[in-house]
């Protein structure tokens, strides 16, 4: 509780600038993990990859 009271004896601008900061930070952290997950390996894409590789094969296979 001692932090509210801190927080509180702060000038309105200061309080601003830590908020901002605050929010600021959780807006960037938000964004790298988002994009750490997103662009990580994507085993569907794999997945597809190697079966268009052996329907390929089979065909190439099968054809005269």
């Amino acid at each position: 509780m001692s932090l509210f009271t801190r927080f509180s004896s702060l000038s309105p601008n200061t309080k601003n600038f830590v908020v901002a900061g605050g929010l600021t930070t959780f807006v960037f952290g938000v964004y790298y993990y988002t994009m750490r997950a997103v662009g990580g390996s994507d085993e569907l894409q794999i997945a597809i990859d190697k079966f268009e590789a052996q329907k390929h094969k089979n065909e190439a296979e099968s054809s005269p």
